[in-house]
């Protein structure tokens, strides 16, 4: 029996594996992802993909943490592997916390990619301090077949991004099929060029942004994950990306808000906390706030005669 609640924050689900997870075994959080990687992929593909789970579904596996200070560590997966760092899935986190009566303050997460902090400020909002983000190149072109020469920013988040502002396609949930045809031609034309984040991280996420129709919002997004499944939250590793691109530009300084829309129409606000100098390029400590809401309480069952029981791998 595995326990998991699931969420949704901004639309985008979470399943939290409170209980019967594999052992991997302790060490650092980062150290118990590439076990889970190389010994319970099966675990994985059961927890989210079909038929118990969906291509949308992101997993987060509790597990102990080895940081002084942290009250968890946990591992996010997606349809077809392991995570850096997911913000929405953090959202839906702490309100799980609070849903079993386990969020006490401001808590201290160890993820693959680094410790970051989490608030239940009310029942389904929550605020994230994200890992430090920067962007390693601006107007970055890129040939892609059928399409032609593509401009945008790499960023990392949490997880790497190419980030477009000029792709000439309309930014509305409708239009789904067309942007996430497009989204991953540029991302297979990135892959085919070369072209990779810092010490050749893949670049796995894909985001448009255009003008948001609704008031007092400052852009809206479509980010296509490395499933080729959209996210139908803002997504906050996007956002915390988009972020220090706007600080390296200078157009946006320490505490002011800059509200990100998602496809579906859902909204994350985002500052940049600090602004850190290092060598090559700038940080920033992006803070993230969003809502989750629970969705279900239950017991995944995987049945030894099963013949899918590993879910459905595409």
């Amino acid at each position: 029996m595995i326990r998991v609640i699931d969420s949704h924050t901004g639309g985008e689900p979470t399943r939290v594996v409170v209980s019967g997870g594999p052992d991997l075994g302790g060490g650092t959080v980062a150290q118990q992802c590439e076990r889970f990687r190389c010994e319970f992929d099966w675990f994985r593909s059961a927890v989210v993909n079909e038929p118990r789970g969906w291509d949308a579904m992101v997993g987060a596996l509790l597990c102990p943490t080895s940081e002084p200070g942290c009250s968890t560590g946990v591992i996010f997966f997606n349809n077809v592997g392991q995570l850096g760092m997911c913000v929405h899935g953090t959202i839906g986190l702490g309100v799980t916390l609070g849903y079993l009566g386990k969020a006490t303050g401001r808590q201290r997460i160890e993820t693959n990619v680094g410790v970051v902090e989490l608030e239940l400020l009310e029942s389904n909002r929550v605020e994230v301090q994200n890992v430090a983000s920067y962007r390693l190149a601006k107007d970055v072109e890129v040939n892609v077949p059928e399409i032609g020469v593509v401009v945008g920013d790499i960023a990392w988040g949490g997880n790497w991004f190419f980030l477009i502002n000029d792709h000439k396609q309309h930014v509305h949930y409708e239009n789904i099929e067309d942007l996430t045809d497009y989204s991953w031609k540029v991302r297979q034309a990135l892959t085919a060029n070369g072209i990779t984040g810092s010490d050749g991280g893949e670049i796995d996420h894909i985001e448009l942004f255009s003008p948001s129709e609704l008031d007092g919002v400052d852009s809206k997004n479509f980010v296509l994950c490395p499933g080729r499944e959209y996210d139908r939250s803002p997504c906050g590793t996007g956002t915390s990306a988009k972020l220090a691109c706007l600080a390296a530009d200078g157009t946006l300084s320490e505490g002011q808000t800059w509200y990100q829309a998602g496809i579906t129409g859902s909204v994350f606000e985002g500052e940049v906390a600090k602004v850190i100098d290092y060598p090559i390029s700038e940080r920033v400590m992006p803070t993230i706030r969003g809502s989750a809401y629970i969705t279900a309480d239950s017991q995944l069952v995987l049945q030894d005669d099963d013949p899918l029981r590993t879910g459905i791998k595409g």
